[in-house]
């Protein structure tokens, strides 16, 4: 029986193989897809597996060996995991009590709250460790004007741990809410009129079918802490993390084979968390019905609960949106910190003399965005559409970059495109292909989902009447999953504006992005050009996301269902 349903199977797979073969369109773009994928994503992260295992022509640990000798990379190490783990518990902890508040009872500032939720992906990830500095530093506003404190030091542990918690919450909440609102009041009810109060009601039904998603937005938040660049970098001082070690060891020391070595490591423990997340905890189920809730939730209006955990939210709310607004209001002031005095100097330097990096930014996001688009859904429908050789591999190809720390990446690139027969280090072709890569997943992912939602007779009718497979996705599937390709559009432009970690490898002279120049007036402590530059860059994300927003509109698409997905 068991070779009877093989022989089955290999005969479907040769069936829809021919049908392929028949399709010479579908049949080129899956060879092209296989060739891309492995050239952009595997090359590169073969690169630098090569450039650490080999030492004058032969293979070698002595990279391996050196860098596990070296004390100060042990420290890293730790520091890495310590700011995981304290990173993931408050995250998920602030994260949790926000989707609490939205999802279970009545707020009074829920529409402020989701404010808060949306900010983080619309700027540079950096933003709110420079307002930090700005606020908490030794020339702080706080700390200085306020306090007069002259020795404030916010550099290192606690300043990161400030700055990625507030960054990284939302990450948490996004996940949670969607959880909270699953569950079935009924449940809850039921115990509360068998005599249970709300907290026993709480930590015996409402945490226990919680628990898998809670540890999913825990090791979702610490897979993101531990591969941010940007925050260590802007604020780590002499603190380190994995993820700044690399950047230094190979652009700082010139040791290109000692920042391979530590970049497998960081490689090799963010695709572990990935996997653990991917295919364990996702798996797990978080509630105990499917499908919608019998009845709405009646929200709590209890004082007693309501007002503590809205004040709560509340300062944490105000402390986040202070942190934001700073971020403008520094780019006004002649010397943050020192002189207070009103000027538009930085924004005249910002619009005069470095004019290049928002023109470069934005263009090449251009570039990136429809291409990203179009491949994130031409690979979804593949992947839930279509059957052949090569599936497997596209599929977790495209979806690896979601595993792969930036500056992992970024190192690959500049290893595996710096020499014939791909010289691209250097080029805008290789800072698209970066922004593609790194949003190629979100895109992917959001399609599949869509696609999952929609009948495939609606497709097998068009074959039915002599579609090819060209003609089915561009004028059936396609059309479809507007809001899909209009999300991943979206996304796509925001995270090529606000990309640090994989592109900071790949600026030049020639080509120069904003990220990169707001990190280097940083480290030069040109605060004032720095907020001037963050600004506009949020300035032009924000109205990008509203141009594309109304072609939402013109497409038929409302925000709800883009917001859906």
């Amino acid at each position: 029986m068991a070779l009877t349903k093989r022989q089955a199977r290999r005969q479907r797979q040769k069936d829809d193989m021919k049908k392929i073969w028949r399709d010479p369109i579908l049949l080129t773009t899956i060879i092209f897809l296989i060739v891309t994928l492995a050239i952009f994503i595997m090359f590169p992260l073969y690169s630098v597996l090569k450039v650490s295992f080999v030492e004058n022509g032969g293979f070698s640990l002595s990279a391996y060996k050196q860098i596990l000798r070296d004390i100060d990379f042990r420290e890293t190490l730790v520091n890495t995991l310590v700011l995981g783990v304290t990173v993931g518990v408050l995250s998920t902890a602030i994260g949790f009590l926000f989707a609490y508040a939205d999802a279970y009872i009545r707020s009074h500032f829920k529409k402020l709250f989701k404010v808060v939720s949306i900010l983080p992906i619309i700027s540079p990830p950096f933003v709110l460790a420079l307002s930090a500095i700005m606020l908490f530093g030794q020339f702080g506003l706080i700390t200085r004007q306020v306090f007069n404190i002259t020795d404030a030091n916010i550099y290192g542990f606690k300043g990161i741990v400030m700055v990625q918690t507030m960054t990284f919450f939302p990450v948490a909440y996004l996940l949670l809410i969607g959880l909270l609102k699953k569950i079935d009041p009924s449940l809850e009810e039921a115990a509360r009129s068998m005599g249970a109060s709300r907290w026993k009601t709480f930590t015996t039904v409402t945490l226990p079918l919680l628990l898998p998603g809670i540890a999913n937005a825990f090791l979702l938040t610490f897979i993101e802490v531990v591969a941010d660049f940007s925050n260590p970098m802007v604020i780590g001082g002499n603190f380190s993390t994995l993820a700044t070690k690399i950047y230094m060891q190979a652009i700082g020391n010139y040791d290109m084979s000692g920042g391979a070595a530590i970049a497998v490591i960081l490689l090799t423990l963010s695709i572990l968390l990935f996997i653990l997340e991917k295919f364990w905890l996702e798996k797990k189920s978080y509630v105990t019905v499917t499908g919608k809730a019998a009845k709405e939730r009646d929200l709590v209006t209890d004082k007693k609960i309501v007002w503590p955990i809205d004040i709560a939210c509340l300062l944490i709310t105000i402390f986040v949106l202070s942190l934001y607004i700073l971020v403008p209001l520094g780019g006004f002031f002649k010397v943050m910190g020192i002189d207070y005095t009103l000027t538009l100097d930085h924004f005249k330097y910002v619009f005069n003399i470095g004019l290049n990096p928002i023109k470069d930014t934005t263009l090449l996001s251009i570039y990136a965005t429809p291409i990203t688009g179009l491949l994130g859904m031409i690979i979804a429908f593949l992947i839930v559409r279509k059957k052949f050789i090569g599936r497997s591999f596209i599929e977790f190809t495209s979806l690896l970059a979601m595993a792969v720390p930036g500056t992992v990446l970024g190192l690959g690139y500049i290893n595996a495109y710096n020499t014939k027969p791909l010289v691209l280090t250097g080029t805008a072709f290789i800072i698209v292909i970066a922004f593609i890569v790194r949003s190629l997943p979100v895109g992917v992912r959001s399609g599949v989902a869509s696609l999952q939602q929609i009948d495939p007779a609606i497709e097998e009718a068009a074959q039915d009447l002599g579609a090819n497979s060209t003609k089915v996705f561009t004028s059936v599937t396609l059309p479809l999953i507007k809001p899909a390709f209009f999300s991943g559009l979206v996304y796509t432009f925001v995270r090529s504006m606000t990309a640090v970690s994989a592109v900071v490898f790949l600026v030049t002279p020639k080509y120069q992005l904003l990220t990169a120049s707001i990190l280097s007036q940083v480290d030069n402590g040109r605060f004032g050009v720095a907020s001037a530059y963050s600004t506009v860059l949020i300035v032009i994300v924000y109205i990008a996301i509203g141009f594309m927003y109304l072609m939402l509109n013109k497409f038929g698409v409302s925000k709800d269902q883009e917001n859906t997905l």
